[in-house]
């Protein structure tokens, strides 16, 4: 991977003409020499963890971008151009207070009229385009790989199969193999949960009868006198629960929540008889077939909870800033397409090629695909529209992935690596999740990372944003380190709109912060690297630096 010869390093202190907006110099130190920074001993208030991402390693010392030292020391009040930013996702709430005002109408379509006005094949597709109609639920590829194998292998050893069919036999097995691990593994948590439920539920109403409250502490356990032999396991256990909540019944509320999730997997994600694509009434095995699903981005549901992950995604990257209403968006100047391509479940591999042409075909310039999987049976299809991406100068930002894998070793699907370690397409940007204590617990436990694989860092952990019907939430996974860099891509593309999406990409790698410490990876102790390792550049995305650097490279 080539980096530019000019870095932001080179200069230790630089007066930057702007090349756009107000025409006002940059001065600006660029943040650097970081190892010497004191690790932050005290937790965080609740007002700073919703607000970490922006926050700033020198200053501040937690891991955040320095969104808002970019903003109140670069920004200031220069003037940016619209950025169109492609969310392909489970679809998003685009009546939520904070995204409304923030999301891309189609220029060229009437609304409602059912007439395809722009001639793009798509009806009133006014916000964007729902590629799944009116799925929610969906099977691993893997599931599928076997639904469609099964009459020809199932049963079969090795000896039986012809020279012919033994890649697609290793496939089905490898697929089977992956199937019966993970229904034991769900099987297994599901019976864990519900056992602990029903032992926690009348402990939990016993001692709040005997304690007068239901929200209470283990120094209120260690009030009740003379507990009986009962009552001593019972506080045993709830003493224990608290160790994982501040509140039992926020506790239940999680088991309740994880029973709920372990049975939607096994009715959906491992269901072996329905077919959910049915209702959409295309071939998913033939990318010519390329017009079905609806206009109605924010998915069938009215509950609007299916579209939560995307809401959320939007939000990190584009929440309307400064209005005073719940959070802001790491980025002004943006208008969000919602493109609905990720169900609960697996994504098709079709659905994801003809979203990205979706979004670059009517304009957007940053995209963010926050989603994967490991199995891709027509993974050329998705190349292919990577590369169409980089043909016309769109930014693709992708997750990384939350199994703690070194992904230079396991393939995830979508990415743009060729078998030779080289890339396809030179503007994808993968990214890996950040907790926000500084130090060796810097990684969060379930990011994925890698050499090659990987590019960048950044927040990912307990991050809050915008969730339907008005709501927010806090929510974690390299899915939002994503649009946390995505946002910063688009403020670079809003404010410096010459530079390429390849310049972009190296912008975000090459101004970034770097560490030496040893860093634990996968949440495994005994896995250590250092920091500058992991990732092909080494570095956690900063705003304030990205935002110097590519002034310096527009002049």
């Amino acid at each position: 991977m080539k980096l530019f010869k000019t870095t932001l390093f080179a200069v230790a202190i630089s007066t930057i003409l702007a090349s756009c907006g107000s025409g006002a110099a940059i001065v600006a130190t660029p943040i650097q020499n970081i190892d010497s920074n004191p690790i932050k001993n005290a937790p965080l208030t609740d007002a700073q963890l919703k607000h970490w991402p922006f926050m700033d390693l020198v200053k501040d010392t937690v891991p955040g971008m320095s969104v808002d030292r970019a903003y109140a020391e670069i920004i200031k009040n220069r003037k940016g151009e619209t950025v169109i930013v492609g969310v392909i996702d489970s679809g998003v709430d685009i009546d939520h207070e904070d995204l409304k005002n923030v999301i891309w109408t189609n220029p060229n379509e009437i609304a409602g009229n059912g007439i395809d006005d722009d001639n793009n094949g798509f009806v009133d597709d006014i916000h964007g385009w729902n590629f799944l109609g009116d799925i929610v639920g969906e099977n691993m590829e893997y599931v599928r790989i076997i639904r469609k194998y099964n009459p020809k292998f199932e049963g079969k050893s090795e000896a039986e199969i012809s020279a012919a069919d033994r890649k697609e036999f290793a496939t089905y097995q490898k697929a089977v193999a992956e199937y019966e691990k993970e229904v034991s593994e769900i099987n297994q948590n599901k019976f864990r949960y519900e056992q602990i439920l029903t032992q926690l539920k009348p402990a939990h109403e016993a001692i709040s009868q005997k304690l007068g409250k239901e929200d209470y502490t283990i120094a209120d356990l260690e009030t009740i006198n003379n507990p009986t032999a009962q009552q001593q396991q019972q506080i045993g256990m709830l003493s224990q629960m608290l160790n994982f909540g501040d509140s039992v019944p926020e506790v239940l509320k999680e088991l309740e929540s994880g029973i709920k999730y372990f049975n939607g997997r096994l009715d959906n994600n491992f269901n072996m008889t329905q077919d959910f694509r049915g209702v959409l009434g295309d071939n998913p095995d033939d990318i010519a077939d390329n017009i079905y699903g609806d206009n109605n981005v924010a998915g069938p549901d009215p509950t609007r909870e299916n579209v939560k992950h995307g809401t959320h995604v939007a939000g990190i990257i584009a929440a309307q800033r400064n209005n005073g209403i719940g959070m802001d968006g790491v980025a002004n100047n943006v208008k969000i397409m919602a493109i609905r391509a990720v169900p609960d479940g697996d994504e098709y591999d079709k659905d994801i090629a003809l979203a990205i042409r979706y979004a670059v075909d009517n304009g957007a310039t940053v995209l963010n695909t926050s989603f994967g999987k490991y199995y891709s049976p027509q993974a050329d299809w998705v190349y292919d529209a990577i590369k169409y991406a980089a043909s016309k100068d769109v930014l693709i930002v992708n997750a990384a992935g939350n199994d703690g894998f070194d992904l230079d070793t396991v393939n995830v699907y979508p990415n743009d690596q060729i078998d030779n370690g080289s890339e396809m397409a030179d503007s994808f940007l993968t990214v890996g999740a950040l907790n926000y204590t500084y130090g060796s617990e810097m990684i969060a436990n379930f990011s994925n990372y890698g050499k090659t694989n990987v590019d960048v860092f950044a927040p990912g952990v307990k991050i809050w944003a915008t969730t339907p019907l008005n709501t927010y939430e806090f929510l974690q996974g390299t899915s939002m380190a994503a649009p946390e860099v995505a946002g910063v891509a688009a403020m670079i593309r809003s404010y410096y709109p010459k530079l390429s999406a390849k310049q972009v990409k190296q912008i975000l790698m090459d101004s970034g912060l770097s560490i030496n410490t040893q860093v634990i990876l996968g949440g495994e102790p005994s896995n250590t690297a250092s920091f500058s390792s992991i990732s092909a550049s080494g570095k956690m995305v900063n705003m304030y630096n990205a935002l110097i650097m590519a002034d310096k490279i527009s002049q």
